[in-house]
């Protein structure tokens, strides 16, 4: 992760940048507005920490600038301004976040990691895996050493949530409610069949089953190979 500290002192900046690079983050400092200004356009930064009083050009006027040239980098400002209204007009100028000088560094870093998290995307897991059994959430497509196993729409369901849950003990109470949408258990044996049924795809043609059934407690889908 890359920041920038559009800081003028020296001091302030150089813990800051110190306590930044400890922490495994890239950090570039500029002194004043204009270069602040200038390094935040021609880099590539996932937030900038921006002084509010600052030589040249101050923060505001730099976030301004930054958001009308259509840059959306999270700014987090640093203000010995604290009043409710100081902090609104950091906040509408375009900042995302507003530190009150004195502050702590793990608050700080804390805040930093805030802004990270709301602009980095979701990583969506569109593959689940247990050992050589693969199931393709987007091509609804099954597999198990690169053979394509076919699955009624139910038994994909049935497989994806126990593919998810790999390594859990999942209880039949749970597997009525989350797959079959029932809130009770009807006294029938449609769970029992469709786990039959789906051990007899993904583990009869090979060695190493993979879906076993606890007694007195669920089903659980694990490698009893892996560490």
């Amino acid at each position: 992760m890359n920041i920038l500290i559009v800081e003028d002192d020296r001091q302030t900046a150089s813990f800051i940048q110190k306590g930044l690079m400890e922490s495994g983050y890239i950090v570039d400092h500029a002194a004043d507005g204009e270069d602040g200004l200038h390094l935040a356009l021609q880099g590539n930064y996932d937030v900038l920490i921006v002084d509010r009083m600052l030589p040249k050009r101050d923060g505001l006027s730099l976030i301004q600038t930054l958001r009308a040239q259509g840059l959306q980098t999270p700014v987090l400002i640093l203000s010995a301004l604290g009043d409710v209204d100081h902090r609104v007009e950091g906040l509408r100028a375009g900042g995302d976040d507003y530190l009150v000088k004195p502050y702590a560094f793990s608050e700080l870093l804390a805040r930093l990691q805030a802004l990270l998290r709301r602009t980095q995307p979701v990583q969506e897991f569109t593959t689940l895996k247990v050992r050589d059994l693969e199931l393709d959430l987007l091509k609804r497509r099954v597999t198990r050493g690169g053979t394509v196993i076919p699955l009624q729409p139910r038994e994909f369901n049935l497989l994806e949530y126990l593919m998810r849950h790999a390594g859990q003990v999942v209880t039949r109470t749970m597997l009525l409610e989350k797959v079959w949408d029932y809130h009770f258990d009807p006294q029938t044996n449609v769970i029992d069949v469709h786990i039959s049924r789906l051990r007899g795809k993904i583990d009869k043609d090979f060695d190493t089953p993979l879906l076993h059934t606890i007694r007195g407690a669920g089903y659980l889908l694990h490698d009893p190979q892996a560490a």
